[in-house]
């Protein structure tokens, strides 16, 4: 039996795989959203960085906070009030940027979109560890979501651009806001698939502040943070270069060939158990990524820009299903959705950092220099990752162990 049928056949699998999946759409299309309607509006990409910086720093801040809440009382109780509370922050932000607002006020309401995001992507993950029953199966299950994640970014990007550049600004915010709410509720309502909560004792608390300060977790973690600077970069420098070869609609369709790649080759990275190391793996996956990144200096025109961002898509879902599974290794089962959101928040902040700065060189050089810092962190993520190997690798696989051998 395919693997993938195998796994969405299990009790409650496919609904809430499917829930996660609509409620994770607006990761894909805020970012992107908020900067073409502040450039629009207030013609400035470094406006829009700043702005859509504020909201990925607010999550990254709000998210291992939230995961924790989540570890010790359900998913359904504390996710339920924050994803109403954030398509009404989303609402808000886009009214106010449509209007004209100060820009101070848009960080207030972008950071309360940040701060009530969650991380769908670690709670669907965590139920999947609570639903199989073998490590290839949860290998499997994680493919599957990262490749998920990966569709969410060729339709988001595209939506996003035509949304706010063809239809009307507002409605770049509205679509992510209905989608939120409308998955995110769906979600939360199915209390059968949730893993139970863990319960609150000085146990649990020490075993809590352990996965904060584990410093496999922490060099891990770098290696995201680097990984976010490149999707940061790259999202704004693409619209940026769209847009000054005449075709800014272009934007979120050569941004849907970078995620496509990732995709296709998520999907065939889970379809087989492989019998290297996962930190091996992690590097190699990076060092394709570099390749595809530090190419994106010599693009010309935009057939140039879709080739080279599909070469560099292919290394995405693996090094992100990769990372996954070692961050499963290092935290275990029991604070995976704290754990996972830490690896989240490290990419979160990268993505933020990697947006503001790439605005910045845009306004001031170009796409291309954008390009540069795409480049840039992907070389210091692979770098990252080679030098810190030993402490992020786990014990030696055994041989029947999917997670670790897969």
């Amino acid at each position: 039996m395919n693997p993938y049928l195998a796994i969405l056949r299990l009790p409650g699998a496919l609904r809430f795989s499917f829930a996660g999946a609509i409620a994770r759409l607006p990761m894909s299309m805020v970012g992107l959203a908020i900067v073409l309607i502040i450039e629009q509006t207030y013609s400035s990409y470094a406006a829009g960085g700043r702005v859509s910086a504020m909201y990925l720093v607010a999550s990254a801040i709000a998210v291992p906070l939230v995961a924790r809440l989540i570890d010790r009382h359900g998913q359904g109780r504390v996710m339920t009030p924050l994803t109403a509370a954030n398509g009404v922050f989303l609402l808000g932000l886009g009214g106010a940027i449509v209007a004209g607002l100060p820009e101070p006020v848009l960080w207030v309401l972008a950071a309360g979109v940040g701060a009530t995001s969650g991380a769908f992507g670690a709670l669907v993950r965590a139920r999947w560890t609570a639903a199989v029953s073998t490590p290839r199966q949860l290998h499997t299950a994680f493919s599957l979501e990262s490749a998920i994640d990966e569709f969410i970014f060729v339709v988001g990007p595209t939506l996003a651009t035509i949304l706010v550049v063809q239809v009307w600004p507002l409605a770049g915010l509205a679509l992510p806001a209905i989608a939120v709410v409308g998955g995110g509720l769906w979600f939360c309502s199915q209390r059968s698939s949730e893993p139970p909560a863990k319960l609150q004792d000085q146990r649990a608390g020490a075993a809590a502040s352990s996965v904060i300060r584990n410093p496999r977790l922490i060099a891990l973690s770098a290696v995201f943070l680097f990984v976010g600077i490149v999707f940061g970069s790259t999202e704004v420098s693409t619209v940026a270069f769209a847009k000054e070869q005449g075709h800014e609609s272009m934007a979120g369709i050569v941004l849907g060939v970078f995620a496509l790649g990732s995709m296709l080759a998520g999907l065939g990275y889970g379809a087989r158990h492989w019998r290297s190391s996962l930190v091996r793996r992690l590097i190699v996956t990076l060092a394709i990524l570099s390749a595809g990144m530090v190419s994106l200096l010599f693009v010309q025109n935009l057939w140039q820009l879709a080739a080279v961002l599909a070469l560099g898509g292919v290394s995405i879902a693996p090094t992100l299903i990769t990372g996954n599974s070692i961050v499963h290794q290092i935290v275990g089962s029991d604070h995976l959705t704290e754990g996972l959101a830490w690896a989240s928040t490290a990419m979160t902040i990268g993505v933020s950092t990697g947006t503001a700065i790439a605005g910045m060189l845009i306004d001031h050089r170009g796409a291309h220099a954008g390009y540069a810092l795409s480049g840039g962190g992907a070389l210091a993520a692979l770098a990252t990752a080679a030098v810190v190997g030993l402490a992020v690798r786990a014990r030696a696989p055994r041989p029947d162990s999917g997670t670790h051998e897969a």
